[in-house]
């Protein structure tokens, strides 16, 4: 192509950087291009939140007029700032690659709190403008303050170190594309399955006219199929839900294995608990249609849930399900008995790690009052153990958030092989993680509590039956048959190793916590 390219692009940083990123990728495939600055309506009102702006597209809309005006050939835009339909003339002729959709909570030091979820203290400010992010913020943690937070990226984390904020949320691609010094704060990462992004959330999408043929295959060798189509899943939802960017939706599809996984949250306003679902398919088709029907506001929910663990009333299970009227039976079918009363202070005094495969394990193990070297590390199972762990006053340095053990250890292995590591453990534990770790790993396993199961267990005639571990599962299937009418689920895959022994047929969580069983029983 021998002309060159106007790119038009925003001024912010952020903008910017992705409108060079283009640039330079287009030098690379022998395209010369050269940029115009537009400002948009959201750069220019800045006084008020997201949702106070009207229409949709308050990023976009300048830069797709004077591409249809012929005064640019290209805009590039964030693509979640896109709304859901092309104005007529133009289409989307190139997709980028994907950087993390994580979503990055930045915490100045002084308001960090080890022993809350998300390490903010109690009560404490958080600055976000997004709905979204409000909305499932304020479902982990009720107490805290969610202040209106606008301004490019640069802006946002200058306000956080000037202004009354304990904690700012921004996505993780925007501050890695700007390589920010972030030195002053403690960051906790939010993965995409703990705070599921908004759609489209860390891609770039190149914009063009549709009659501009020969620029737009010049494009393809920018296009990348497998995220376009992805995304494509997750802006259906968007638009099915007939929503913009104030909308408190988040959606994330990837391709995992051979199917596709997609988390989505939604909540009717910003102070509405978010309900969630996890599915997957092999196939995309029809997928988007699919998710938006598990959340039409005349489905049928089940009228009571029976879960084998207590729960307290801040229970997120508790809360998701007593949103929608259900009736939950909590109730522990075990007890756990230590069986040690002293540690041996030489097993500590080499430790690289420990790690954790349950809440009874970091519990009973932090009552025995250990004396750890002062840099080991943590890993749990799941991010009940994590909590767990918080209330003892620590970080965790690893989380196992799937409910394959297997998957779990490989991914451990990976920063643990070849260290020593002990392992807290009920007696005859499974020892899957261990299984998984290298010949030259030092192992020490610790016993330090058991189960015993409670006698004369009664019925439950809930129509979903949820067992949060083998022994659970095992104590209440001695006292009573399973009705095939109810539903099971297995909190993970050694829980429904036991229920297949049993002879009772269950569905699994994405992930073996308290929120991957509300998505379980929001999606049956």
């Amino acid at each position: 192509m021998e002309r060159t390219l106007i790119i038009g692009t925003r001024g912010s940083d952020l903008a910017l950087w992705q409108a060079n990123f283009v640039k330079d990728s287009l030098t690379a495939i022998n395209i010369t291009a050269e940029l115009k600055i537009i400002k948009t309506q959201g750069d220019r009102i800045l006084n008020l939140s997201f949702d106070k702006l009207e229409g949709k597209g308050f990023f976009t809309k300048e830069l797709e007029e004077e591409l249809l005006a012929g005064t640019i050939d290209i805009a590039v835009h964030s693509h979640k700032d896109l709304p859901t339909e092309n104005p007529p003339g133009l289409i989307i002729a190139a997709v980028s690659e994907r950087e993390d959709p994580s979503e990055l909570l930045l915490i100045r030091k002084k308001s960090v709190d080890v022993h809350q979820k998300l390490s903010v203290k109690y009560g404490g400010t958080v600055g976000t403008s997004s709905n979204r992010r409000k909305a499932q913020l304020l479902s982990y943690r009720p107490d805290l303050e969610i202040k209106d937070l606008r301004g490019n990226v640069p802006t946002r984390v200058n306000k956080l170190k000037e202004e009354n904020y304990d904690a700012i949320m921004l996505a993780k691609a925007g501050v890695s594309r700007l390589n920010l010094n972030l030195s002053a704060f403690h960051i906790e990462e939010l993965s995409p399955m703990v705070v599921i992004p908004a759609p489209a959330q860390g891609a770039l999408a190149i914009q063009t006219r549709k009659n501009d043929t020969e620029l737009f295959d010049a494009l393809q060798p920018l296009n990348h199929p497998a995220v376009a189509e992805e995304l494509a899943v997750e802006r259906k939802v968007l638009k099915l839900f007939g929503g913009g960017c104030h909308l408190p939706l988040g959606c994330y599809c990837r391709k995992h294995e051979n199917n596709y996984q997609v988390f989505t949250s939604k909540a009717g306003d910003d102070n509405d608990f978010p309900d969630r679902l996890f599915i997957q398919a092999s196939s995309t088709k029809g997928l988007a249609q699919k998710v938006v029907s598990y959340f039409n506001k005349d489905r049928q929910f089940p009228k009571k849930v029976f879960i084998s663990r207590d729960l307290t009333k801040l229970s997120y299970f508790r809360k998701a399900l007593e949103k929608h009227g259900i009736e939950i039976d909590a109730r522990s079918l075990i007890r756990t008995i230590r069986v040690i009363n002293k540690l041996n202070k030489y097993i500590l005094k080499n430790v690289d790690w420990v790690f954790f495969s349950s809440k009874n394990a970091v519990e009973c193990f932090f009552q025995l009052e250990p004396s750890l070297p002062l840099n080991v590390k943590f890993g749990v199972m799941g991010r009940g153990s994590e909590d767990m762990l918080r209330q003892q006053g620590h970080f965790v340095d690893f989380i196992g958030d799937s409910i394959n053990p297997e998957d779990v250890a490989n991914e451990f292995a990976k920063l643990a092989s070849g260290k020593t590591i002990l392992f807290p453990s009920a007696e005859n534990s499974l020892r899957s993680i261990q299984k998984g770790l290298s010949l030259d790993t030092k192992i020490i396993d610790l016993p330090i509590y058991e189960t015993v199961s409670l006698k004369n267990i009664d019925y439950s005639t809930a129509e979903i039956l949820i067992f949060t571990s083998p022994s659970n599962a095992e104590a209440y299937f001695a006292d009573n048959l399973w009705e095939q009418s109810q539903k099971v689920i297995a909190i993970g895959k050694s829980t429904g190793k036991k229920l297949d022994e049993l002879g009772v047929k269950y569905t699994l969580p994405y992930s073996p916590d308290e929120i991957g069983l509300a998505e379980a029983v929001f999606g049956i």
